[in-house]
């Protein structure tokens, strides 16, 4: 195999004599990157022990977490219960999950749905004044506490007031981390001590000027990738930044073979990434196809609520044996007021379509939607590099295992956050022991501008097209060599542009998306059974007497 090669990985900067006087040099005590709910609440957290450098790629609160719709999931119900809700998530994650983990985060979720309502997040409340609680594919139970469909969007909101008005934060926006600073690549070896983090390189994308971002302790927030395919759920600013770095300094990532595609994307040439929640399920919508015919019944007990890798595959197999481009969701048994009020985002774009979803079914197509791998982590967020701590999507914390249990997300979010905030804090009381006054300087000496910026997007495109063709809901043996040999000869021209070009935002995306990319076909590869969210004809059943484990990529690989 032709990777990048180990030094390649470690090096990742081009660095100067340090010289912190200039404005291109900024210190904190805690460097937050990502511009989420992990990222905000966590910051927000970490406010109250000292400074904090919260990065946002583009805008503020651009990101994966402003488009959840459905909710969270969490036992609020006095007839639900804990042990139903951990159930429910090994279920879903196919005899992966790690029960610590799982335990962890289940126990916790009430008292993070009472942070939120605290930060002012108002959620759906019935006629009695009890919270709405839908119920989602794979839960046994009404355990989803939303805001109508646009969950995310009211979290991030609450969120971002108390960000903004909070001094102890500097919001950076537009800035994207390049590559994290540890004490390896600034040729600091001490014996038996371990590599550390402090800090990250970051263009801001509106000067093309390289910051340098120290700080005591670093957390990635950064998300997913679901850019790597071509048709997501995710904003453009899902290109597994964080991820690649991570791995790039020396952290191990694990079970990035299983990508999760959301059954329902709004299949609209003028739809872009618009979701279609799995409450709309949960509510009594059917997945039917064009003759009207329902399906799901034929593929699973649950029907349309069976877990997402199913009603995925379910769709995905009904579209090649038709040949047609989408199923059709049909909440027509419900009426308009009902829609109006519990889905009034869905209803209103649809209806911008040309789509009254009252009268006539929802044309949709699963869509890669979450990594369920990541960055190897503790339960405290904790990664393999000491003063790096990653939350969220990036992270694999042993939450979802093979598949993720609808609304787990943002719980997993908020409660990673709270534990992450109190480890770091925790460690910040010997503060000299936790810092390094001499990062060096961004240099992009010897470099020159691109002439060829046709080479990045038709690279990206390729990238795209062949992760969806080969490495998509259901993978051959066949399908994954063929993106393994284009995978490693593009990261070659990638990795020779990255070097000889001045940076910019496409390249630096391209340069991250073609290593998740090698990262998903490799992990692929390896496990040769199908489980949760990884099918392939060649292995098509589970085999727990041989891959009942996660899969972990060393750095050395």
């Amino acid at each position: 195999m032709c990777y990048l090669s180990l030094h390649l990985h470690i090096i990742g900067f081009k660095p100067v004599n340090n010289n912190s006087s200039t404005p291109n040099h900024c210190q904190a005590d805690f460097l937050v990157i990502g511009g989420g709910i992990a990222g905000f609440d966590l910051a927000l957290r970490l406010a109250e022990h000292g400074t904090v450098d919260l990065l946002t790629k583009t805008v503020t609160g651009e990101s994966n977490s402003r488009y959840a719709q459905g909710g969270i999931a969490a036992v609020l119900d006095p007839h639900d219960n804990v042990d139903a809700h951990i159930r429910d998530t090994h279920t879903a994650g196919a005899g992966l999950c790690h029960d610590e983990t799982v335990r962890f985060v289940v126990e916790n979720g009430p008292e993070a749905i009472d942070h939120l309502i605290n930060l002012g997040v108002l959620f759906t409340q019935e006629e009695k004044g009890n919270y709405h609680l839908t119920k989602e594919g794979g839960h046994s139970a009404r355990r989803v506490i939303h805001t109508a469909d646009a969950t995310g969007l009211a979290v991030m909101n609450a969120l971002q007031i108390k960000v903004e008005r909070n001094d102890n934060i500097k919001l950076y926006q537009n800035r994207i981390a390049i590559d994290l600073v540890t004490a390896h690549k600034m040729g600091h070896f001490v014996p038996n001590q371990a590599n550390r983090c402090y800090g990250c390189y970051a263009l801001d994308s509106q000067t093309s000027n390289v910051i340098t971002h120290q700080a005591r302790f670093t957390v990635l927030a950064t998300g997913g990738a679901g850019k790597v395919y071509m048709y997501t759920s995710n904003p453009d600013t899902a290109t597994g930044d964080g991820l690649a770095m991570a791995y790039r300094a020396g952290c191990r990532v694990a079970n990035m073979e299983f990508t999760q595609f959301h059954p329902t994307c709004l299949y609209h040439p003028n739809a872009k990434s618009f979701l279609i929640s799995e409450a709309v399920r949960g509510e009594g919508g059917l997945l039917i196809n064009k003759n009207g015919n329902r399906f799901m019944d034929t593929h699973h007990p649950k029907g349309e609520l069976a877990p997402r890798d199913v009603v995925a595959r379910a769709i995905d197999y009904e579209m090649k044996r038709s040949g047609e481009s989408c199923v059709f969701l049909d909440i027509t048994a419900k009426d308009k007021p009902f829609l109006q009020e519990h889905f009034p985002n869905i209803m209103a774009k649809c209806a911008e379509l040309g789509i009254d979803i009252s009268k006539e079914p929802i044309p949709v197509v699963p869509a890669a939607h979450y990594i369920c791998g990541g960055v190897i982590t503790d339960l405290t967020g904790s990664t393999d590099l000491d003063g790096l701590y990653a939350i969220g999507e990036v992270a694999h914390t042993g939450l979802h295992g093979a598949n993720r249990l609808a609304s787990n997300s943002i719980l997993e979010c908020l409660v990673f956050s709270k534990a992450a905030a109190q480890a770091i804090h925790e460690r910040n009381q010997h503060p000299k022991k936790n810092y390094h006054p001499n990062i060096p300087n961004w240099d992009d000496f010897d470099t020159i501008d691109s002439e060829e910026a046709v080479l990045i997007s038709q690279n990206w495109d390729e990238i795209r097209r062949f992760m969806s063709g080969y490495v998509g809901i259901v993978r051959s043996e066949k399908r994954l060599a063929r993106a393994r040999r284009r995978i490693e000869m593009l990261q070659q021209e990638i990795n020779e542009y990255y070097w000889n070009c001045r940076i910019s935002q496409d390249l630096l995306e391209l340069r991250n998306i073609a290593l998740i990319a090698s990262l998903i076909i490799r992990s692929a590869i390896h496990r040769q059974e199908s489980r949760g969210l990884h099918y392939t004809t060649n292995h098509p059943y589970r085999n727990d007497e041989k891959w009942n484990k996660d899969t972990i990529l060393p750095i050395n690989q």
